[in-house]
């Protein structure tokens, strides 16, 4: 195997002890920069702004469906499924921002926001994905609590490498290069882990009543999904168009969630725990760039401001980020920043290392 991989750009390297676990603090070293977020008006919610980016989405996405139906059997219809995994991208963000309450302070706005985003457009469980997320957010990069580093597919420490063997094994050593292939299922297994927790035991707990309105927009979504293909192209062509819209719908959502924590610090159990402030800067990564960057990313390119404030408005996450780094910077905290290509850079050499032990055996 090529050792490409081993020439990628390390991990930042850990603070110094004085800059991670200062003996010296203040109480608290997020409030100072909570009051001023909060002066500045950052916190208040811009409902404007998002119905405007909710409904040019929602009318882009009829807009599709129009074009499918106009096509007719046609594999010109194929084309369609560029634009319309960008759109999915955008309504799997807009349902991000409401599981935050970013787009409304009514619980109930937010909750409809996101059913129809999460289930009905794209049939992912929205209470499956905040139990998840939710505590992702508590405690990112925690091996021992935070669901997004738990070995899978991919590890992401050399401990979760260890005695890994058969297809497993394999996987591991291999996980740097395999990971943008296997970001092409992602968008399949947000749908297939959303009806899994809604039937199990151990999925999040949810009234009778969640319950039937979860499953009836799940079901709503794949019965409106198949609807629209098999009425608008043959069933062969249906496939082949739901393959590539899943497919870059899945590498979409890789490229928007996988530089952002992954290769960064990871905390010591056993260490001084950190504040909510250092738990977070310290963990997240952010990617820099312009209004495009904004737009394919989410706004998740603001990871860092994103973690410390998660019921921030997205398009208030670029306006907070130089109080933040300021801030970080007073304090003695490493506040991480790249380029788009380097972010994957740094995260695929982090997976690569990770399985470097396998790979030697």
């Amino acid at each position: 195997m090529p050792q490409a991989f081993a020439a990628l750009a390390a991990p930042p390297p850990s603070p110094p002890a004085t800059a991670a676990r200062g003996a010296q603090r203040p109480a608290s070293e997020f409030t100072p920069l909570l009051r001023t977020v909060k002066e500045q008006g950052l916190l208040e919610r811009r409902t404007g702004w998002y119905a405007l980016g909710i409904t040019a989405n929602l009318l882009a996405l009829t807009a599709v469906a129009v074009g499918l139906v106009l096509f007719g059997h046609s594999w010109w219809s194929l084309l369609l499924a560029v634009p319309l995994a960008l759109l999915s991208a955008r309504a799997a963000f807009y349902g991000h921002d409401a599981g935050h309450a970013q787009i409304s302070a009514d619980k109930r706005t937010d909750r409809l926001i996101q059913l129809l985003h999460a289930n009905l457009l794209l049939g992912m469980s929205q209470e499956w994905w905040n139990d998840k997320h939710n505590r992702h957010h508590a405690n990112p990069n925690h091996e021992d609590k935070d669901p997004d580093v738990a070995p899978d597919v991919l590890v992401f420490s050399p401990h979760q490498a260890e005695g890994r063997s058969g297809l497993r094994g394999w996987l591991t050593r291999h996980q740097a290069w395999l990971f943008f292939p296997l970001t092409t299922l992602e968008g399949l297994a947000l749908k297939v882990y959303g009806f899994q927790a809604l039937f199990s035991k151990d999925g999040p707990r949810l009234t009778p009543r969640e319950r039937l309105v979860e499953g009836g927009l799940l079901f709503a979504h794949v019965a409106g999904y198949a609807t629209l293909l098999l009425t608008t192209m043959s069933v062969g062509q249906a496939v082949v168009f739901a393959l590539i819209h899943q497919m870059l719908l899945g590498v979409h959502l890789g490229m928007a969630f996988a530089p952002n924590h992954k290769g960064m610090e990871v905390p010591d159990p056993d260490g001084e725990p950190w504040g909510h402030l250092r738990r977070q800067v310290l963990t997240s990564r952010n990617i820099r760039g312009g209004a495009l960057t904004d737009w394919f990313l989410g706004g998740l390119n603001y990871q860092v401001e994103h973690h410390l404030f998660p019921n921030m408005p997205r398009p208030h996450l670029r306006l907070a980020q130089p109080l933040v780094r300021a801030h970080c910077r007073a304090l003695g905290v490493r506040y991480t920043e790249t380029g788009f290509v380097d972010s994957y850079r740094q995260a695929l050499g982090h997976l690569h290392q990770v399985g470097e032990p396998l790979r030697a055996s």
